[in-house]
């Protein structure tokens, strides 16, 4: 299924995060950002809520840690227990840095999957670019066609007053 959406086209940061403030502001529906690095201040401008991964790195993390702990604890007292110079067989302070180690592990790997899955980003999908320029040195706003009531010519007159450099109509292929 196809959507019309309006693209901006803004050569200052600055602009642009006026105009998709005061394009949240009307009721639009911003459907993506893109420029060609981060912007401070752009995801409370286009009103998205916190990102959840730092939970689900430290979850995972934990849970990381506490698998290899009773792992270890398993594996040297109650698998294979082996007398090594008299030590105790569950040492909790010899599981220390490897613990660690795993959990990073664990951590790191975990935020990356969550990210690609998040971000419905899987191999071999194509990249729509709204404009050769976002990659370099261009801003660009894309704001969807949702209803009748967007009326094109306001809205382009909206994204003009704000800087906008170009302003262009196009059809988008929906992501499934």
């Amino acid at each position: 299924m196809t959507r019309r959406v309006m693209v901006g086209i803004f050569d200052d940061e600055k602009d642009l995060l006026q105009v998709t403030r005061a394009v949240r502001s009307r009721g639009l529906r911003i459907l993506d950002v893109y420029a060609p690095y981060a912007v401070h201040g752009l995801d409370q401008a286009m009103g998205l809520p916190p990102s959840r991964l730092p939970w689900v790195c430290f979850a995972l993390g934990l849970t990381g840690a506490a698998l290899k702990v009773w792992f270890e604890y398993w594996t040297t007292a109650v698998d294979w227990p082996v007398n090594v110079g008299g030590k105790p067989w569950d040492s909790l302070p010899a599981f220390i840095p490897i613990t660690f180690e795993v959990m990073v592990l664990f951590a790191g790997l975990s935020t990356v999957f969550a990210f690609f899955l998040v971000s419905r980003l899987y191999p071999g999908r194509k990249a729509v670019i709204a404009n050769k320029g976002t990659t370099n040195d261009r801003f660009a706003l894309v704001i969807e066609e949702a209803d009748a009531a967007f009326d094109p010519p306001q809205v382009q007159r909206l994204l003009e007053s704000f800087g906008a450099t170009e302003v262009y109509e196009r059809a988008e292929e929906e992501a499934a």
